[in-house]
């Protein structure tokens, strides 16, 4: 449990106001002092993260976010970086303390619905004042699922009482796509079929350990019986040339697949672990569209490169480096490049022609689809770093033949010009 990965589990925002009582409704749930906890507005300064195993739900992750209404010096930094958390939440715990419902509430309750996000209301400290029915039947009016009432300073015995009633709770609110999130590979091939996947060991490889698509595409193939065959890309033709019979499947890193393609017989699928994870993390037809649009491209035009990790960036970087050099020798000329890192994610895209996104392994499903949706609103078309690489190679349709929708929405992209 301890080792899946962040982006793998369900995450859980509890959110309220100033001294509601969230950082002690956390405690309580995981039995630990994992948040600091005073009657002191402002306590909670930045996001608090918890794993936990929630079963039937399984491994979980709780945001503590700061009071929605903190009016300290750095309140509306706090207020700011609580907002960012929501943008990956798939559910929000609204922790509701003695002063009710209110504007506070609304604003948590209409940044949830911006996002899609599902809210629980949690009346707290029924210890100190029982819960009005007025209250509980507003808050399950107000959010669409009764109310979890807690006395956070509660004890053992109230963790008990507590847990089943927020279990149920969240199964009821938890998107249907994280229960029944679609397969990475495990649809493209059939038990005892082999996958071959060609993974470079460069300098950017980390050192002594494979990087998490790559784990994870073969932990698909073996929870779906199929054979997993890893190779570097410089014994990829001799590997080919011992399988008794062709492979179900191959998968490269974005890096060698024009190698992959030229390599690899037509009537055998293939594709790329970024197209895998355009599908798994987010909306892989928008994607593919965006994709279509780097042939509209002209030097000079305004493109974002969204990274959603941090790291020391090469000469050759992948983002920085490789992705933009491709695209300008492509539009005929340099293109304006702007790159933003982590989280940190812009709310405005302002004059972008495209936004080219990582593949996402950091990030999970939800905050993924969001930053979609906002390029979306703006009317900015936007790809991953996979599809870009595979259409400047000119590559792109023969990775994306195993998903006839997504190929279909890249060749009408392709056709259109840009706004």
């Amino acid at each position: 449990m301890e080792s899946t990965p962040r982006s793998m589990r369900l995450q859980i925002a509890v959110a309220g106001r100033t001294n509601s009582g969230k950082s002690s409704f956390l405690n309580l749930i995981s039995g630990q002092d994992v948040a600091i906890t005073s009657p002191v507005p402002g306590t909670t300064t930045d996001v608090v993260e918890k794993t936990m195993e929630l079963r039937p739900l399984g491994p979980v992750l709780f945001l503590d976010t700061a009071g929605i209404d903190d009016e300290t010096t750095l309140g509306d930094r706090r207020i700011e970086r609580s907002m960012r958390a929501f943008n990956r939440a798939d559910v929000i715990l609204l922790v509701i303390g003695q002063e009710g419902w209110s504007t506070p509430e609304e604003a948590i309750l209409a940044a949830a619905r911006d996002r899609g996000t599902a809210v629980i209301p949690v009346v707290n400290k029924i210890d100190l004042v029982p819960p009005a029915p007025e209250l509980l039947e507003l808050a399950r009016e107000k959010c669409g699922y009764p109310a979890v009432t807690v006395s956070a300073t509660g004890g053992p015995a109230e963790r008990e009482r507590v847990l089943p009633l927020l279990k149920d709770a969240l199964l009821a609110a938890c998107p249907e796509d994280f229960i029944a999130a679609p397969p990475l590979l495990g649809d493209l091939v059939r038990p005892g079929e082999t996958v071959v996947m060609i993974v470079p060991v460069d300098v950017q490889a980390p050192k002594g350990r494979l990087i998490l698509p790559q784990v994870q595409a073969i932990r698909d193939a073996l929870d779906h019986n199929a054979l997993a065959l890893v190779v570097k890309e410089r014994d990829y033709a001799g590997a080919l040339a011992n399988l008794k019979k062709p492979p179900a499947l191959v998968i490269c890193d974005s890096q060698v697949v024009d190698l992959m393609v030229r390599e690899t017989p037509p009537e055998v699928p293939c594709t790329t672990f970024s197209i895998l994870f355009a599908r798994l993390k987010g909306d892989m037809t928008l994607l593919a569209a965006g994709a279509g649009t780097i042939s509209t491209l002209s030097p000079g035009d305004r493109v974002i490169v969204a990274e959603a990790c941090t790291h020391h960036a090469s000469d050759d970087d992948i983002g920085r480096v490789k992705i933009p050099r491709l695209m300008g020798k492509k539009a005929g000329g340099e293109l304006a490049v702007t790159v933003s890192a982590g989280r940190d994610y812009p709310d405005d895209l302002g004059e972008a022609k495209l936004v080219v996104h990582c593949g996402s392994c950091m990030l999970n499903r939800r905050e993924t689809l969001r930053r979609l949706e906002l390029a979306r609103r703006a009317g900015v078309p936007v790809t991953n770093y996979g599809m870009a690489i595979s259409a400047c190679h000119g590559v792109l349709e023969r990775v994306l033949s195993p998903f006839p929708e997504a190929l279909a929405a890249f060749r009408e992209a392709a056709q259109k010009p840009l706004r």
